[in-house]
């Protein structure tokens, strides 16, 4: 199922990360620096709000959905309560946000844009939601074709939708509508099948309760996480300007935009996966399903984050606009680290609570996090600026991946192949100091070959030290083609 899951979610990540970049690329240098950072403040805000009303939903469409097909495959008690908690609620929100944005009095210009940029993240919101509630019931059981397709459709549509909104002047507003629309193009093609199970399903309050005694801890959770990636943009802006926040910004999605897309790839495969390998295969099956997938992370991974360090510069000097560059450069490498405890910590470590359903200890375990990221950032901020903020994050999940560890021992403890871990980090960390070697060619020849030499530095360590079994599949792969039987049988 892990397979199976990585090979089908595959394009769909491809294409988060082209585009990923292609909107860094392209936003930095429509918007001005002031609206750009009037887009990463209503991002936060959105982005906080969606997790708090309408993610919870969402996790228990996840998690309870494989169990409740078993006795029906339509899942009437499942569709019946959720679809229907989520048409009160989406109401109710979109009722209460038309009233703030009439009650929120605006005077200069930039308060009329950011409030309108606001307005627009948060509208988006529940068209997103309902979209989203159908990828999670046909990832949850292995739908990856359906899955993968609409993820492609929301991102590859979504930002296209947006650079005509950038052209049409809707500014800072533009990726958020870009995506609530197009949200609302495929709606009526994605939920259909899920509209006629809701419709013939009934409300049960017990189940109401049940789904979210698990989900809204997760929400929480999550908004602790956004916490991690947004208040300091809010604290940068207060202590600097808007436009220091937006150059943060943008050093931090060039930092860890590989390093996310990568980490959202294998939990989009692996999560289910192991799911399947608890329920079916008890504490043995899972502790041998989570030891392949921390391996085979920290084997794409670690790499890939030595590798971003070492292109930096030439890829901002591609990706960001010029009144953003230099300020967002100087975060990378801490971001870069950040980025990569942040996606071991959320991908692996807290994923004890889901398995074992405790999401309470959940919460606790990213509150820590959150709250030495907020008092580091107070402290750091003013004295160090963007590199102070830097610094924040990369110590925040430091501690959080301690303080989900030892959480995680009265959960579902998660094994740590520490000597496994240790050899691909060495074999990593050699790869980058080579590449440091090597003087700037200029950006061209810097993206082509450091990449390239990266890659041959970095496979011929795999293979040689046989990280992760790297060996025995690559000679099981070669064993596919004629040269390659005569390789590894020995042969001239």
């Amino acid at each position: 199922m892990f397979s199976k899951g990585l090979l089908g979610y595959l394009p769909a990540n491809i294409l988060q990360g082209i585009v990923g970049f292609a909107s860094l690329m392209a936003f930095t240098r429509i918007l001005t620096p002031t609206d750009y950072g009037a887009y990463v403040l209503a991002l936060g805000v959105s982005s906080i709000a969606y997790t708090l009303v309408f993610t919870w939903m969402e996790s228990a469409m996840a998690r309870f959905y494989p169990a409740e097909r078993n006795s029906d495959p339509h899942a009437p008690l499942l569709y019946g309560t959720l679809y229907r908690l989520f048409a009160v609620i989406a109401v109710l929100f979109l009722a209460l946000l038309a009233a703030g944005a009439a009650l929120w009095p605006t005077h200069a210009a930039n308060e009329q844009t950011l409030k309108f940029t606001i307005a627009v993240g948060l509208a988006a919101n529940a068209p997103r939601s309902l979209v989203k509630l159908a990828q999670e019931q046909r990832r949850s059981v292995g739908r990856v074709r359906e899955a993968s397709s609409i993820d492609m459709a929301m991102t590859g549509g979504g930002f296209l939708l947006s650079l005509g909104f950038a052209f049409l002047g809707l500014k800072g507003a533009s990726p958020l509508a870009g995506l609530g629309v197009m949200a609302l193009l495929i709606m009526p093609f994605v939920v259909r099948e899920d509209w006629s199970r809701a419709w013939r399903g009934q409300f049960s309050a017990k189940a109401a309760k049940a789904y979210s005694q698990y989900g809204y801890p997760i929400s929480l959770s999550l908004i602790m996480t956004i916490v991690l990636y947004t208040v300091d943009r809010f604290m940068i802006a207060h202590f600097l300007t808007e436009a220091d926040a937006g150059a943060y910004h943008a050093g931090f999605s060039i930092a860890s935009r590989v390093i996310d897309v990568l980490f959202i790839w294998f939990g989009a495969a692996g999560v289910p996966a192991m799911i399947h390998a608890l329920e079916n295969g008890g504490q043995m099956g899972l502790k041998a399903e989570a030891r392949r997938q921390i391996t085979l992370m920290a084997l794409v991974l670690f790499p890939a984050v030595a590798g971003v360090i070492s292109v930096a510069q030439p890829l901002s000097g591609v990706l960001i606009g010029e009144g953003l560059r230099g300020r967002a450069l100087s975060i990378t490498p801490l971001v870069t680290m950040g980025a990569l405890l942040a996606g071991m910590n959320n991908g692996y470590f807290l994923l004890s609570f889901t398995l074992a359903k405790k999401t309470r200890l959940l919460v606790m375990a990213m509150m820590i996090p959150a709250a030495v990221n907020i008092a580091l950032n107070w402290i750091l901020i003013p004295r160090l600026g963007l590199t102070g903020a830097a610094c924040a994050y990369l110590a925040s999940f430091v501690i959080g991946i301690a303080a989900a560890w030892a959480l995680g021992q009265k959960a579902q403890p998660m094994p740590i192949p520490a000597l496994e871990l240790a050899k691909i980090a060495g074999a990593a960390t050699l790869m980058a100091a080579v590449l440091g070697l090597i003087p700037p060619l200029g950006v061209a020849l810097d993206l082509m070959i450091k990449p390239a030499l990266g890659v041959m530095i970095y496979g011929g360590l795999a293979y040689g030290l046989d990280l992760g079994g790297a060996r025995g599949f690559a000679d099981k792969l070669l064993c596919k083609f004629p040269f390659g039987q005569k390789l590894t049988m020995g042969e001239p």
